[in-house]
């Protein structure tokens, strides 16, 4: 697979190019920048779940990769705007750069140079990709009316995180699948993999905005406290006795970087952390539960180790692998 990605980044640069070279370097901005490319990398690892050889994915997975990609940097660029972020995969962010003006139009430039991949892989691909940008934006626009609401409710917070997040990993998987011609029982297994993967990635990444190091993050630490985004650990130490009266006081659209540290200790320090854990392990099983059936392939592999280390990444800023689990 490694050699497939390096195909990735070739084809997003050459995707991304445009006859002006100012375009050009901000639209190759964030790709430059790096990442972990993990949603092209289930597209190419769902296309070959079935082939024992772990032979190079083929020039249409790779393609369909990049436009599930293009979507996920598009958004990107949007968010920072949304946010006021300065940095972002460790660099400056687009609209620190250049502005919020000229980041918009290069998310919607990013998102028009998506679209053209997904037409050339067909009809059905391409109505894939524009459902997943509705619900990602659905999923955005949820996340925004619970802003500064510390009353934030579990159903809530997964409704948004199931659009803005898993519906993209999803589809990243199904992309994968439909162009690697699967069987459709195969095409539903992956996709349910992928949006119970990217429940469990999204929980994961909310604890690492309370528990890691900006230098862990590549963006500072917190960030969801400042911009009033309550996610699954704050809402469980929302309801810890313990700490929930102080939390609730620091919690407001004026919040201070002191304050901020200070809620971040007392998320820490409750069950919070511990109860989001649990219940990012309980989507990882169920994700490496729709691999069951499939043969020990290089490509099945590579989907039931994405699995397993995605807790491990949660729990390293703590100094321990796993969390005990709490009886369902």
């Amino acid at each position: 697979m490694e050699d497939d990605l390096k195909r990735v980044e070739e084809e997003l640069l050459r995707v991304v190019a445009s006859e002006g070279d100012f375009l050009t370097e901000i639209a190759s901005h964030l790709i430059l920048a790096g990442g972990k490319r993990v949603r092209p990398g289930f597209a190419i690892a769902a296309s070959s779940v079935l082939d024992p050889t772990g032979a190079a994915a083929s020039i249409e997975v790779i393609r369909g990769g990049c436009a599930v990609e293009l979507v996920h940097i598009g958004s990107l660029y949007h968010d920072d705007v949304m946010d006021d972020a300065t940095t972002r995969r460790s660099v400056k962010s687009v609209n620190a750069e250049w502005g919020n003006l000229r980041a918009i139009l290069a998310g919607d430039y990013l998102l028009g140079r998506s679209s053209e991949l997904a037409a050339d892989l067909g009809t059905e691909v391409a109505g894939i990709l524009a459902t997943t940008i509705t619900e990602l934006c659905e999923g955005q626009i949820l996340e925004l009316e619970s802003a500064y609401q510390p009353d934030r409710t579990i159903d809530t917070y997964e409704r948004s995180i199931a659009g803005k997040t898993a519906s993209l990993l999803a589809t990243a998987c199904r992309i994968g699948a439909i162009v690697g011609e699967l069987p459709r029982p195969v095409v539903e297994a992956m996709t349910e993999f992928g949006e119970a993967y990217g429940m469990a990635f999204q929980v994961v990444d909310d604890i690492l905005d309370i528990t890691a190091t900006d230098e862990q993050l590549g963006k500072p630490a917190g960030d969801d406290l400042v911009e009033g985004i309550y996610t699954l650990p704050v809402i469980h130490a929302l309801a810890d006795p313990t700490v929930a009266a102080e939390l609730r006081t620091l919690l407001t659209p004026t919040i201070t970087t002191a304050e901020r540290d200070r809620a971040r200790e007392l998320v820490r320090a409750s069950d919070g952390v511990r109860i989001a854990l649990d219940e990012a392990q309980g989507w990882a099983d169920k994700a490496a539960a729709t691999l069951t059936d499939l043969p020990d392939t290089p490509g099945a592999r590579a989907l039931r180790a994405a699995a397993d280390h995605l807790i491990e990444r949660a729990a390293a800023p703590l100094g321990r692998k796993r969390f005990s689990r709490k009886a369902r």
